[in-house]
């Protein structure tokens, strides 16, 4: 009876040791009798005590791996210093446990390498303004040669780009004489700018200046025309009353003499006057006479 109960529970013991529960994101690598046997993932499993083991328990998330910076020499013989940030993921566990022995370090080495290659065909400037082309090289390459580890890496960024010291002061010099050769041209083009404005400006000035004159002499024109016309029609409408008064020789006689007798108050000197109105003048003189004897 305690013989029974013993191996009850040794039994219970052992099968409470060879239980395992893989939780998320995990997987186990198998071993029976120290060759591959199989993949747990997530989930309740049960191994054969004794024969088998779990030989690697290997994380599935996404990895970030910040390596140290690395010194990579340019194609116009620039050495700088840069740092690259690697974003993996595993996913075969079988490959990742038995394909290298130390993953990480290959990785970090791989980088190095596959960095120096990419950088090495480029030189200072196309460094400095190509990084999404070296993340993109650099990514495809790290892919295709971690395969056969069972990784797949998912993104590459170049964290820092630091070229020499004499080389950042050359730039800084450069970029503040962009920068005031920038500041001089929009100050010429405000200059500019201004000048056009003030030169239409005048210009409307003058254009409405002429035009205000213009509309003056034609407002002036327009007065005299009509002042002339009015008078034009004052003496055509005199003459038009004279003509139906039907007048005779004499009243157009005293007439023209009354007309030589206003001219003979103003500036002239000398007054030349017809015979026709020299008689006219006699008859009128008799006239006054014979009416101041009565």
């Amino acid at each position: 009876m305690i013989l029974i109960i013993l191996i009850s529970v040794i039994v219970v013991l052992l099968l409470l040791t060879n239980v395992r529960i893989v939780p998320q994101a995990e997987t186990y690598v198998i071993e029976r009798l120290g060759a591959y046997l199989t993949t747990w993932s997530v989930g309740l499993h049960l191994k054969l005590p004794l024969l088998d083991r779990v030989a690697k328990r290997v994380s599935i998330k996404e990895k970030v791996v910040d390596f140290p910076p690395q010194p990579v020499i340019t194609k116009d013989n620039v050495t700088m210093q840069i740092d690259t940030v690697v974003y993996f993921q595993i996913t075969d566990s079988k490959l990742y446990a038995y394909g290298i022995e130390n993953p990480m370090s290959a990785i970090e080495n791989l980088t190095a390498t596959t960095l120096r290659n990419i950088i090495g065909d480029l030189e200072l400037d196309e460094t400095l303004t190509s990084r999404d082309t070296i993340n993109t090289k650099m990514r495809s390459l790290l892919d295709e040669a971690t395969d056969a580890w069972g990784i797949k890496v998912n993104r590459v960024e170049v964290k820092n780009i630091l070229p020499p010291k004499d080389i950042q002061e050359a730039m800084e010099k450069q970029m503040r004489a962009e920068r005031g050769r920038r500041e001089a041209i929009l100050r010429a083009e405000g200059e500019k700018q201004s000048a056009i404005l003030v030169a239409e400006g005048q210009k409307e000035s003058t254009i409405l200046k002429a035009e205000a004159e213009k509309e003056a002499a034609i407002r002036k024109a327009e007065g005299e025309s009509e002042a002339i016309l009015k008078v034009q029609n004052a003496t055509a409408e005199g003459i038009k009353m004279l003509k139906n008064a039907d007048p005779n020789k004499q009243v157009i006689a005293l007439k023209s003499l009354e007309a030589f007798m206003k001219a003979a108050d103003g500036q002239a000197t000398k007054i030349i006057i017809p015979s026709d109105i020299q008689s006219i003048a006699g008859l009128a003189v008799s006239v006054s006479e014979l009416l101041k004897e009565k």
